[in-house]
């Protein structure tokens, strides 16, 4: 076990703090080496590439989640003009140029995304004085790396955009990490839904592995795990109209409380887990003691081990191609957008065969 750090004294039990260093902000994309990348570009053989994500207005609505509103395009402005279908003539007599420019208010969480490691922390006494603090991965703190207002009117669109400084900010852990290592390698697929098909299912150890024998799929240390369940399929053919009720009861879902489950996610050493659902996990997972997280696998993924997170990935497609082709992997390139201080992005994943 890695000596005590600046940071923390105590680490949480079966965690993966300073096994990448004190100061290490990346987690499990650690294992994403040069060597990961060679064995994903060995996997192609074709050519064909899949673009793994949903438009940027879907699910569509807030019914899914109404903290999470879709974007907003807007025109940018040029000399007090509308500065969209702005004839430059008009400001500049004898130019041609049709000016076009905009701007979009973004959920960063709402549509195909990564989950960064400053998305979710838990309460834990690390210096071991007996009083739990909130803490992220690593040991980086609440209100002093992760850093956000204390009033609601810090949040949300501000009244003006032209003047306002951002009010929230990821010090460490944020986005960018994940960008900058540019999240490439081999990407390996395992299809629930050709198991389940679409009712809800609750996915635990057993049944993960059930599939995993059955299908013959191989996953090794610094592999990045995508899960098919097909429920983002089903929100795409709800044409950004998304039923609650319906969805609520669709497709396959990992079992954050099965602890034989959470230990096979330290134990392979997966570097990443994206699935096609919403919340990678069943929200809200099976009753626990109210000591427990509300989102287990989030708490084990995110602040104990560094694994990054990705949800409603499209993965529907190269599910099909790949169990029609008999192959489970594939290269995966997945960066987020590169926007410091941010907690998590959307992402625009691209499967190469």
């Amino acid at each position: 076990m890695p000596t005590a750090s600046r940071r923390w004294r105590h680490r949480p039990e079966g965690s993966t703090w300073g096994d990448f260093g004190e100061d290490d902000q990346l987690g499990r994309l650690n294992l994403l080496t040069p060597e990961k990348v060679r064995q994903g570009v060995a996997e192609v053989q074709t050519g064909q590439r899949f673009a793994l994500s949903l438009p940027l207005d879907y699910p569509g609505g807030s019914a899914l989640n109404p903290n999470r509103k879709p974007p907003v395009l807007r025109p940018l402005q040029r000399k007090g003009r509308v500065n969209f279908n702005c004839l430059l003539q008009e400001l500049e007599p004898g130019r041609t140029d049709v000016l076009s420019d905009d701007m979009v208010i973004l959920s960063l969480q709402y549509s195909t995304q990564w989950d960064g490691l400053a998305h979710v922390g838990a309460l834990f006494d690390a210096n071991g004085d007996g009083l739990p603090e909130p803490l992220y991965y690593n040991g980086f703190a609440a209100g002093i790396d992760i850093v956000g207002p204390a009033e609601l009117s810090g949040t949300g669109i501000p009244a003006r955009l032209d003047d306002s400084a951002s009010t929230s900010c990821a010090k460490a852990l944020g986005i960018e990490g994940m960008a900058r290592n540019g999240v490439q390698g081999r990407g390996v697929m395992v299809d629930l839904r050709a198991h389940f098909g679409d009712a809800r299912t609750v996915v635990g150890y057993e049944q993960l592995m059930q599939v995993i024998v059955a299908d013959g799929v191989q996953i090794e240390p610094g592999d990045m795990l995508c899960l098919h369940t097909g429920f983002a399929q089903r929100v795409l053919d709800m044409h950004k109209n998304p039923d609650p009720e319906l969805l609520e009861h669709a497709c396959a879902v990992l079992d954050g409380r099965d602890a034989r489950l959470l230990q096979w996610i330290t134990d392979s050493q997966i570097a990443v887990i994206a699935t096609d659902n919403y919340a990678v996990e069943a929200f809200p997972a099976r009753p626990g003691a109210a000591c427990c997280a509300a989102l287990p696998l989030h708490e084990h993924c995110l602040f104990k081990l560094g694994v990054h997170l990705g949800e409603l990935w499209h993965l529907t497609p190269l599910a099909h191609w790949l169990r029609e082709h008999g192959r489970h992997r594939f290269l995966l390139t997945a960066p987020p957008l590169n926007l410091p201080g941010a907690i998590a992005s959307p992402v625009t994943p691209v499967a190469t065969v």
